[in-house]
């Protein structure tokens, strides 16, 4: 149902920064692959290579089994929805940290990825019906935080526990906070609406899909594939790169990913607070400043200084651009759960592009070619952004936001409102 004055926060309540921890919680098990490179080649009998695909295969589970898995519980109120997932969650975790062989660690990177991409479309809708329509993108920023946060403290915590105790204790480290997530959920997560009636899950359902058709939605999903993408390409072997090409030793590597960390920490704060007004703007200046950086690390990753300035610069404008993204999304389609959890499924395709093909050019061209395939991804990301500047709701939302409608209720145009273009 739509966010309302009745129902909906004009200020960010506490359960929306506990949604922040559990997304803190997912993103750690995924990112923690990207620290533990090395560790996890040698223990499982492969090279950075196959460990690169563990990455990818979480991103396909996420992309193909995240959707799925929130289809089967529209059924079921949004807590109910979260904890459940928490326990997939866990025992996934569970998986990865007592693996003893590549093929188990892929199924425990596959169930984990479904998921974690479940709770990141049901968390984000969940933020979106909490507040009020003004300030979302400032409640998506602070769920987002929690990306930031994983970035920030997980993937370094989780580098440097592997480095030192091994990396079957860092997943083991992931299921003792999955479990501290899932208790704050309980305890301070509310429902916005009443459990659904199955008639009401159809009507939902059909009203959901249709959205699909919208031109400016689909172009905003793609676009923020390209945008992940970019990055992606460059940070999934960013371990690699400032070890092997960077020179820095492996004692150095964590503090700089927690360096990384706090640019996108600080750069999602920004992002977060400018995505309600400035959506277009964000979005162009971002990306392009993305391709900036990106094309400066390529050339200069083999000299260490200019090498931590890009690849901070990246950390300020890459990732970021989550809370601007998703208000887009939700301004061309809705705030329903299926539509952010697809969102997210397209934001994950760029992380299934840019480690995927990052790892199939590295034999052949070495550790520099994933830098230079982001570069390709933010030259279209930048071009993807430019259709939605003509388009005042999509740009700063100046028309009014029509959200999903009731059951029952929908009116001759509703469905298309300020996304028509």
């Amino acid at each position: 149902m739509p966010a309302n004055t009745s129902t909906a926060s004009r200020t960010v309540p506490a359960a929306v920064y506990v949604l922040a921890a559990g997304v803190f919680t997912m993103v750690t098990s995924e990112f923690a692959v990207a620290g533990l490179m090395p560790q996890l080649a040698d223990s499982l009998g492969t090279g950075i290579e196959q460990i690169g695909y563990l990455v990818t295969v979480f991103a396909i589970a996420m992309t193909v089994g995240g959707p799925a898995l929130t289809l089967a519980l529209l059924r079921v109120t949004p807590r109910t929805a979260l904890l459940t997932i928490f326990v997939i969650f866990f025992a996934g975790n569970l998986l990865a940290a007592s693996a003893t062989s590549y093929p188990a660690m892929v199924a425990a990177r596959v169930v984990t990825g479904v998921a974690a991409q479940a709770f990141f479309g049901i968390a984000i809708s969940l933020c979106a019906r909490l507040v009020d329509p003004g300030i979302r993108g400032r409640a998506v920023g602070v769920a987002l935080n929690g990306l930031m946060l994983g970035t920030l403290l997980g993937l370094p915590l989780a580098t440097l526990i592997g480095g030192r105790l091994g990396w079957q204790a860092a997943f083991w480290g992931i299921a003792v906070l999955t479990v501290i997530a899932a208790g704050l959920t309980l305890a301070l997560v509310r429902n916005p609406v009443a459990e659904p009636d199955s008639a009401e899950v159809r009507t939902r359902l059909t009203g959901e899909l249709a959205v699909f058709r919208r031109p400016q939605l689909l172009l905003a999903l793609a676009s923020s594939t390209m945008i992940i993408g970019a990055t992606f390409a460059m940070f999934s072997f960013l371990t690699p790169i400032l070890t092997r090409i960077s020179g820095f030793g492996g004692d150095t590597v964590p503090l700089l990913l927690l360096a990384y960390g706090a640019a996108t920490l600080l750069g999602n704060i920004v992002v977060g607070r400018l995505a309600d007004r400035h959506t277009g703007g964000v979005l162009l200046i971002g990306t392009t400043l993305n391709l900036a950086f990106l094309v400066g690390f390529a050339l200069l990753a083999d000299v260490p200084l200019p090498a931590v300035v890009f690849m901070l610069g990246i950390g300020l404008v890459g990732i970021t651009m989550n809370p601007a993204m998703a208000v887009r999304v939700q301004r061309a389609g809705s705030t329903r759960p299926l539509v952010n959890t697809v969102h997210a499924s397209f934001i994950t395709l760029g992380v299934i592009l840019g480690s995927g093909l990052g790892s199939a050019l590295i034999p052949g061209h070495g550790l520099r070619a994933p830098i230079v395939l982001g570069i390709g991804f933010a030259v279209v990301a930048v071009i993807s952004v430019l259709p939605m500047l003509r388009n005042p709701h999509l740009r700063n939302g100046t028309r009014p936001e029509v959200e999903m409608p009731s059951v029952g209720s929908e009116q001759p145009g509703t469905m298309s409102a300020g996304a028509s273009n």
